[in-house]
């Protein structure tokens, strides 16, 4: 063979065998992309229900598979950073607690990283719970940093930035979201602002005329309704019974307050003798509203102090029927009555018990 030919030969076998790992790098190429497609958008393995990853500060994206991969989950991290790169979140993960629920993808998890879309947990304060009820729900959430759980009352207010204002009935009651890293003391700083600004609306809106001296008697008397009824339609027309005591002025004589005197010695039962027991905090033997809130009033018995029912009724005692609703009457004779109505239900219950 001449050497022209030769030499055509071998750049014919050059070329085949070029084109041959051109082929083989396209098509390797195309089984990893396919891969790779295959690997973002397919379900993390290895989830169980309730698992969650941190990202703390300063954590990059290995630090953070490596902290899925010790607890079970497939995370490989030339996949996952290549991954993250295509979608430009290299970098850019925030910190915080994410959730990683069974059917979860790589690209759906590095996008919830990238726009900070971190688990919130809830907490609930309940319409008429004191400061008592309120800071024991507190110490048993979790995951809440507990920075408060071991002040007092007092010294609870100062980190909070209200010193020198009693606690009781100054956070409202709501659910609130917090995150991972939170503290008891950041939901209620938060809950104290959302009463400030629901006490300001409600004084601001209230009717002319109303025995209240400040938004913090208006807060005090939204106390006790909440304490006096959780039926929401009644809690305008017990406002409107009080406020038409404090207008003549007559007392209250309203069990709640007087129970909130009682403080641990009150054991489930109020008797003559605890009516009869002179405190701040009873409104039988003394005049006007009590010192301070008894409970964390909510929006609904703001408002209802704020435009109080009209009417003539001084009077309300339980129906005693099991709905919570209560009969209101305008004289004492028929306030007597309502009340011997009432126990006779009781006794007939009580009866029927036994």
């Amino acid at each position: 063979m001449s050497p022209g030919r030769k030499r055509k030969s071998r750049f014919r076998i050059l070329s085949v065998l070029l084109l041959a790992a051109l082929v083989f790098a396209a098509v390797a190429g195309y089984i990893a992309y396919q891969r790779f497609l295959g690997f973002s958008d397919a379900p993390i393995a290895g989830i169980e229900d309730g698992d969650t990853v941190e990202v703390a500060a300063g954590d990059s994206l290995p630090k953070v598979l490596r902290k899925m991969r010790e607890q079970g989950i497939a995370a490989n991290d030339l996949e996952w950073r290549a991954l993250a790169r295509q979608m430009g979140v290299a970098g850019k993960i925030q910190i915080g607690e994410y959730a990683l629920e069974p059917g979860l993808t790589p690209r759906e998890l590095l996008l919830r990283m990238r726009d900070g879309k971190v688990m919130n947990y809830r907490f609930t304060i309940v319409e008429g719970w004191n400061i008592r009820e309120l800071r024991a729900a507190l110490a048993k959430a979790t995951p809440l940093r507990q920075q408060g759980a071991q002040l007092d009352d007092t010294a609870l207010m100062r980190a909070l930035g209200l010193g020198g204002q009693h606690p009781e009935g100054r956070f409202l009651p709501e659910t609130y979201l917090y995150t991972r890293g939170d503290s008891d003391l950041d939901v209620l700083k938060r809950a104290a602002a959302a009463m400030e600004r629901a006490l300001t609306e409600a004084w601001n809106a209230r009717d002319p005329g109303l025995p209240l001296e400040s938004a913090y008697q208006m807060l005090t008397l939204a106390s006790i309704v909440e304490k006096e009824t959780g039926v929401a339609d009644e809690r305008p027309q017990i406002a409107g019974v009080f406020v038409r005591r404090l207008k003549i002025p007559m007392r209250l004589e309203t069990d709640p307050t007087v129970i909130y005197g009682m403080g641990s010695a009150y054991s489930g039962n109020i008797r003559k003798r605890d009516l009869q027991t002179d405190t701040p905090y009873n409104t039988y033997t003394r005049d006007g509203l009590p010192p301070t809130p008894i409970a964390m009033p909510g929006k609904d018995a703001l408002m209802a102090v704020a435009h109080p029912a009209p009417g003539e009724a001084l009077f309300f005692v339980a129906v005693g029927d099991g709905s919570g609703r209560h009969v209101f009457t305008k004289t004492y004779a028929e306030h007597q009555s309502a009340v011997a109505d009432y126990l006779q239900r009781y006794r007939q219950k009580r009866a029927q018990r036994q």
